[in-house]
C-alpha cells in the first residue's frame, strides 16, 4: 500500500526497494527533528509545508518540489490540512536529484508522474517495466526544474540569539539596537552567514512568510499588513519583484 493514515507506522529505511512513494493527508502535523537514510522528495497538492533544518527555515509552497538528502536533520510542520505525497529514493542506487537542499518547480507531467509513483505499492519492482520508465521521466523533469528562493538560512551568531525566526524581523537600525551591535556587525554577520545583506535576508524572509500566509487562506489585505507594508499595491509589488508574477499567479500555477 501506498496511502498512509496519520496514525499509521512508517519507517522508510526498514524497506528494501530502492524507490518508496507514499501519499497521506495531514492536518496539524509536526513531524519532529528526524532524519532518513534516503534523500526525500516531498510536495503538497494544496496548502504551505514549513521545513526547518539545522541552518535554514524554507516553505513549500503548494505545487512545488522539495528535495533533501539522505542523513539531513529536518523537521516537517503543516498548520492546516495538506493532502501529501513523498517519494523516498536510495541514493546508493538510483541517482539524486540535486546536491544540496532544494525547492524547484513542479511542471503538469512532472505533478502527475510525481503522483503515480507515490501510489505504487512498496513490492514494485522499479528496474524494469512502466515503472522504470516513471522514475527516469520523474528524475529527467526534476532535472530541468527551476529552483524557487524559498530555502532561507538563519545566522547561528550567538550575538544575534534575540532573532525570533518566527517574527517580522525589524529595520536594521532597530535590530542593532536590540541586540547591541553596530549595524555593520550585524550586516557583516550575515554576508559570512547567508551570503546576504541584513536588508536582502529581511526581504526573502517576507516573502517566505507571504507565501506561508498566502497558501493557508489569508487574503492580501492581511498579509500586506502582518508583513508590514503600507498598502495592498505595495505588497503585491515586493511579491512580483521577488518572484515575478503577482500572488495570485504564483500560487496556482504549475511549471
Amino acid at each position: 500500500m501506498a496511502w498512509l493514515d496519520p496514525s499509521d507506522q512508517f519507517d522508510v529505511d526498514r524497506l528494501e526497494q530502492p524507490v518508496v512513494g507514499i501519499a497521506s493527508r495531514l492536518v496539524q502535523h509536526d513531524s519532529g527533528w528526524h532524519g532518513h537514510g534516503r534523500g526525500q522528495l516531498l510536495f503538497a497538492v494544496a496548502g504551505s509545508i514549513r521545513i526547518n533544518l539545522p541552518n535554514a527555515t524554507s516553505i513549500l509552497p503548494p505545487i512545488r518540489v522539495a528535495w533533501i538528502p539522505s542523513g539531513t536533520p529536518h523537521r516537517v510542520t503543516i498548520r492546516s490540512e495538506v493532502d501529501y505525497r513523498s517519494i523516498y529514493l536510495d541514493e546508493t542506487r538510483v541517482a539524486s536529484a540535486f546536491g544540496e537542499v532544494a525547492i524547484v518547480a513542479m511542471s503538469p507531467l512532472l505533478r502527475e508522474v510525481f503522483e503515480r509513483i507515490s501510489f505504487q505499492p512498496f513490492e514494485t519492482d522499479w528496474s524494469q517495466g512502466a515503472a522504470r520508465n516513471l522514475l527516469a521521466v520523474c528524475l529527467d523533469e526534476l532535472a530541468m526544474a527551476r529552483h524557487e528562493p524559498m530555502l532561507l538560512r538563519v545566522p547561528s551568531d550567538p550575538r544575534l540569539a534575540q532573532l525570533d525566526i518566527e517574527e517580522l524581523p525589524p529595520e536594521l537600525e532597530a535590530m542593532s539596537r536590540r541586540v547591541g551591535a553596530t549595524a555593520r556587525t550585524i550586516s557583516r554577520i550575515f554576508r559570512r552567514e547567508t551570503g546576504m545583506t541584513y536588508q536582502v535576508w529581511r526581504q526573502n524572509w517576507r516573502l517566505l512568510r507571504a507565501v506561508d500566509l498566502l497558501a493557508s487562506g489569508l487574503r492580501i489585505t492581511l498579509v500586506a499588513s502582518e508583513l508590514g507594508f503600507a498598502s495592498d499595491s505595495a505588497f503585491i509589488a515586493f511579491f512580483r519583484q521577488m518572484t515575478g508574477e503577482t500572488p495570485r499567479r504564483y500560487l496556482l500555477r504549475e511549471g
